[in-house]
């Protein structure tokens, strides 16, 4: 079972950001790998550190954490940002949180016991795929291609002589409460800490081509339209000694022609003739996972809703399917023979079909405030 995120930082479950933050920087610095050199243990905890603060550090994803714990981020579940179980990519706990270090490491927010070159990281990239519902229902794996900067084969780079490989310059300013040591980011290398020294002739001023991609992106059953996925190292390469940025996956979901999705539920407009809702009948519907036959009763009612449990769209989080509500719809023909109107005419004055609502059944609107209740 995975350690609770507030344990794991050492914090109240009512810390404000401001202790959150704090209390991630005590731990980040104490488990730094600068600081534990080869420890395992160290790095583990660091990693723990960084996933508990990624998450707490951010309203809406706290708001889910303190809501549904870890379960939240799992299987799919957005909010961890790719990372995970304690296994976050160093480059990107650097990236994101390296501002939080401050000076505590000689002003580098890099790793690796002796201060070797800082590592950027590239920009990411955003891409729209486009799901059909059923795919959304099931989860798909969708192939894609992408265009990325990548550095040109035969490309080399020297180090920056401005900051000695750090990609960062530090400067001492003496104010009225002592010597100040501050770290800005070296304006000669751009923060990567080195310099183009061969270039090919197919690169651009920066070592870089752009270079076409296929790739895999697996997508969860129960995506909804505008969320965004995140493939981790599937961006731009950046110059130098980098790392890639993430690919950026928006989800577009395509109309069906007959079911409309609200969350987890799906909605069918089933027509039926006056035949058939005097006498019932057997249909056979078109779910999203496939044909369902349903019995209608006899003297059904137009307007009457049908719920067939979880045969809706699964739950992002695991949670189970939603439902499927089929909307009944009695089909009033617009034009009759003779002998099919003088039936009709007969009707009229026919007590069996003069309209006498039971008192369980219920309005239009009773109806519509169920099905948001």
């Amino acid at each position: 079972m995975k350690k609770d995120f507030y344990e794991i930082l050492g914090i109240s479950r009512n810390a404000d950001a401001a202790e959150i933050k704090k209390a991630y920087r005590k731990k980040a610095i104490e488990f730094h790998p600068d600081k534990n050199p080869g420890d395992a243990v160290a790095e583990d905890n660091f990693k723990k550190a960084a996933e508990a603060y990624e998450i707490l550090s951010d309203p809406q994803k706290k708001a889910k954490y303190d809501q549904y714990g870890h379960q939240a981020f799992e299987n799919g579940g957005q909010g961890s940002g790719g990372f995970g179980g304690g296994h976050m990519n160093m480059d990107d706990i650097f990236s994101q949180f390296g501002d939080i270090f401050g000076g505590a490491f000689g002003g580098r927010s890099g790793f690796g016991g002796g201060g070797g070159p800082r590592r950027v990281k590239g920009s990411n990239l955003r891409i729209k795929v486009k799901l059909t519902l059923e795919e959304i229902a099931f989860g798909v794996e969708k192939k894609v291609k992408v265009k990325r900067k990548v550095q040109a084969p035969g490309v080399t780079y020297k180090t920056c002589s401005s900051c000695n490989g750090q990609g960062q310059v530090m400067r001492v300013t003496n104010t009225i409460l002592g010597r100040m040591q501050s770290a800005t980011t070296c304006s000669t290398c751009g923060g990567s800490g080195q310099l183009l020294d061969h270039k090919p002739s197919n690169a651009d001023s920066q070592g870089m081509i752009v270079d076409d991609e296929t790739v895999s992106i697996k997508i969860p059953a129960g995506v909804v339209d505008g969320m965004q996925l995140k493939v981790s190292n599937k961006g731009n390469d950046a110059p130098g000694n980098s790392v890639p940025g993430d690919l950026i996956v928006v989800i577009e979901e395509i109309e069906h022609d007959t079911l409309k999705r609200e969350g987890e539920n799906l909605h069918l407009d089933l027509y039926i003739s006056f035949a058939e809702a005097v006498l019932g009948v057997s249909k056979d519907i078109e779910a999203v996972k496939g044909k369902v036959r349903i019995k209608l009763e006899e003297g059904i009612q137009s307007g009457k809703i049908l719920r067939l449990k979880g045969k809706g769209i699964p739950n992002i989080n695991g949670y189970g399917n939603g439902d499927l509500l089929i909307h009944i719809n009695v089909w009033t023909p617009r034009t009759l023979n003779k002998e099919q109107k003088q039936f009709f005419e007969k009707a009229l004055t026919d007590d069996n079909f003069i309209p006498n609502p039971e008192k369980g059944d219920k309005s239009f609107f009773e109806k519509v405030k169920d099905m948001f209740s």
